[in-house]
């Protein structure tokens, strides 16, 4: 049977919604939608590169204990309530996903809180080392 592990990230909304900053089955992470609110003040800027930035910094904390990283990620998926804010996240998103080229899907929707601009959800494979 495949072990699956959940892992928190210490947000409020993970015990009010029910849900994990990320689940881990196998050699497959999946984080989820996550956005640019700094958990450690509970606080989110009004910029959109200033949450893609927090957004990654948030996935990467999750990889980072699923024993992975952003090199690990094969799909993306980047949620955003204004089209035109996408754009100015490209450089953020590049330093991340530009060498790794993950599968990649933008949607624009509407998001849980009038102050999120972008919503990032992750996928990761992480090849275990022989013996784990």
């Amino acid at each position: 049977m495949t072990e699956r592990h959940t892992i928190l990230s210490g947000s409020t909304f993970e015990e009010q919604i029910g849900y994990a900053r990320a689940v881990v089955v196998g050699d497959h992470v999946h984080v989820s939608g996550t956005t640019g609110y700094d958990y450690t003040t509970m606080t989110i800027s009004d910029d959109v590169v200033e949450q893609a930035e927090q957004c990654l910094r948030n996935i990467g904390a999750a990889l980072d204990e699923a024993g992975c990283t952003f090199a690990d990620v094969v799909r993306v998926r980047y949620l955003l309530p204004e089209r035109a804010d996408f754009e100015p996240c490209w450089p953020v998103l590049r330093r991340c996903f530009g060498d790794v080229r993950p599968a990649a899907t933008m949607l624009v929707a509407g998001l849980a809180d009038e102050r999120m601009r972008i919503e990032i959800e992750v996928d990761a494979y992480r090849a275990r080392a022989a013996g784990e």
